[in-house]
Formats: C-alpha cells, sequence, structure tokens
C-alpha cells in the first residue's frame, strides 16, 4: 500500500533553490517518509550516480523505498524501485531489464492510458497533471478534480496523484479518490528548509487538520 504522502526530489527543482541533492534527500529522510522518488531528466553523469548511491543507502536506512524516475537500467544498478512515463519503456518492457520483482509505478494522464495501463504489470498507477503545474514543461492537459474522480473507478490499483498538489488542495484531491499525492514543487519552500515543509506535510496527511499552519511540525493538541 501506497503511502499518502510520495515525496519526488526533482534535481532540476533543488538546484534552483540552490540546495544539494544528498543534503535535500537527507532532509527528507530524516522524517518517517516512506517513499522517495529521484527525478533526474539529464544525462546520468558520475557525479549524479554518486549522488543516487549515496542517497540510496540512506533510503535503505531509514527503510524507504527509493524509486527511479524513467531509467529501468539505473533502477536495476541502484537496486531500486522504478516509475514510468508515457514515453518510457512499458512496465512489460521494463522487467525484462530490472527483473520481475522490481515495484513499478506508470504514469497515464487520460482516460484512454489508464483503460491501457490496465494491460501492464504497473504496482501503482499515476494520473495527472491535477492541477496545472511549473514543474514540467509542456505537460499533458490537466485532468482537474472531477475526471479524477471519475477516472477512478477504471482502475483498482493504488492511484498517485501528480501536478500542481499543494498543501491547500491536497485535501480535495484526496477526497476526489486518489490513494497518495506527489508533491514536487511544494517539498520546496522559499526559505530552502525542506526538513520543515516535509514535517508539515506529514503533520498535514497524519492528523486531518486542514490546512496546515505554515511552520507546524506537531499536531494540534
Amino acid at each position: 500500500m501506497l503511502p499518502r504522502f510520495y515525496p519526488i526530489l526533482d534535481v532540476e527543482t533543488a538546484s534552483r533553490r540552490g540546495l544539494a541533492v544528498r543534503d535535500t534527500a537527507r532532509q527528507i529522510l530524516n522524517h518517517p517518509v516512506r517513499i522517495l522518488q529521484f527525478r533526474h531528466k539529464g544525462a546520468f553523469s558520475p557525479g549524479i550516480l554518486d549522488d543516487l548511491r549515496e542517497i540510496a543507502g540512506m533510503c535503505r536506512d531509514s527503510g524507504a523505498t527509493l524509486v527511479i524516475n524513467d531509467r529501468a537500467d539505473v533502477a536495476r544498478l541502484i537496486h531500486a524501485a522504478l516509475h514510468l512515463g508515457q514515453q518510457d519503456l512499458s512496465p512489460s518492457e521494463a522487467r525484462r531489464v530490472t527483473g520481475a520483482d522490481t515495484f513499478i509505478g506508470y504514469s497515464t494522464h487520460n482516460q484512454e492510458q489508464l483503460r491501457a495501463a490496465a494491460a501492464e504489470p504497473a504496482d501503482y498507477l499515476a494520473l495527472g497533471p491535477i492541477f496545472g503545474t511549473s514543474s514540467k514543461p509542456n505537460h499533458d492537459p490537466v485532468v482537474g478534480l472531477a475526471e479524477l474522480r471519475k477516472l477512478r473507478s477504471l482502475t483498482d490499483r493504488p492511484l498517485v496523484a501528480i501536478g500542481g498538489i499543494t498543501r491547500a488542495n491536497a485535501r480535495s484531491v484526496l477526497e476526489a479518490g486518489a490513494d497518495s499525492v506527489a508533491v514536487i514543487a511544494d517539498l520546496f519552500p522559499e526559505h530552502g528548509q525542506v526538513g520543515d515543509r516535509v514535517c508539515e506535510w506529514l503533520d498535514l496527511l497524519d492528523s486531518g487538520q486542514w490546512p496546515v499552519v505554515s511552520g507546524q511540525c506537531e499536531p494540534p493538541v
């Protein structure tokens, strides 16, 4: 079962905020996060692979599942889970690289893709963008909450909502049927303290207090 909170460590976003990738991962994993996706759209240079190996060790130590975005070969190299998009290998093709036991997620963006995903050996499906998003240029058309409610009935697999999800709108996304919310931009506050923001998200989703008070890291008494 997927946790409600699905943080995505996007290397480009971290870089724009002047944050080191390893330090950002450490801030996230200092809290009881159960899954972390490493999202890197560029080349996997030796430096990036060194960062990734270090983060893989952090995930093992904290008991979190590490998910590699797009790259089946890197997921196999690091012994990590894998998340695939529509332009990547299909889950059935990727399993020929990673092996049958690899935990795999698969992105969908509309009804046609969600129906087609039923034939793929994916452990969970993602749907989005639910709202407009700045973390992915030239993104697919916005799905919206009404369509999320409608499409939820098309699959019995865990469904991760992604795209423009913030602490302010996460409740509506979960109420519309998502099992989990993937968070990219709202993981990175302007002050740079990613750990504080993770704490806010965990308090929000665990306590059910809406909206969360900015900076609050303990559930209200």
